[in-house]
């Protein structure tokens, strides 16, 4: 796995409309790990790709209509089969964090990037996630030095009154003692 013009090679490249230009595209220092599945507590179906582009079909399940004006990305997808999507390139400012702070600092969409894992908020990953979490995190502290072990995190954590995700039963040790 290799970063190159800030894809992923080994990610398959959607391109979602839902990015801007980051206010300092030298100053990505954080990670933030999340988790989603669409329809809530349902795997295997492309809906969160197409909510990543704007295309979610409102029709195809009632909860969707909860959702059908928002405007969400992440940099990073990683469903359950360990299969990578890469929806906006790693300088650009993906909206995935919302109303955010890390370490007194608002507004993490404009200096971290975005991992999202197809997953309940309180069920466990694959192992096959791990492992394409753990490549790709690696190829992402190479690329991006300003990020540092300790400055990757949940949504829960930078936007502890709104988010608990990835949930309780993500792995932190294994994942970072990986990195």
């Amino acid at each position: 796995m290799k970063i190159r013009n800030h894809i992923l090679n080994e990610a398959k490249f959607i391109e979602s409309p839902n990015y801007n230009n980051r206010p300092n595209r030298e100053n990505i220092n954080l990670i933030v790990i999340h988790s989603i599945c669409l329809p809530p507590d349902e795997y295997g179906k492309n809906y969160v790709e197409d909510f990543f582009q704007n295309k979610l079909s409102i029709k195809d399940h009632k909860y969707f209509e909860t959702i059908k004006d928002l405007k969400v990305s992440s940099h990073l997808y990683i469903k359950r089969d360990g299969s990578i999507i890469q929806f906006v390139p790693f300088d650009k400012r993906a909206w995935h964090a919302g109303e955010s702070t890390f370490n007194g600092i608002d507004n993490c969409n404009d200096y971290s990037i975005g991992i999202e894992l197809e997953a309940k908020e309180n069920d466990f990953c694959s192992d096959k996630q791990y492992e394409i979490l753990i490549q790709a995190s690696l190829q992402i502290l190479e690329n991006y030095p300003e990020i540092k072990k300790d400055s990757i995190v949940g949504h829960s954590e930078v936007s502890p009154k709104r988010k608990t995700d990835p949930g309780d039963n993500f792995d932190w040790r294994r994942y970072l003692e990986a990195l």
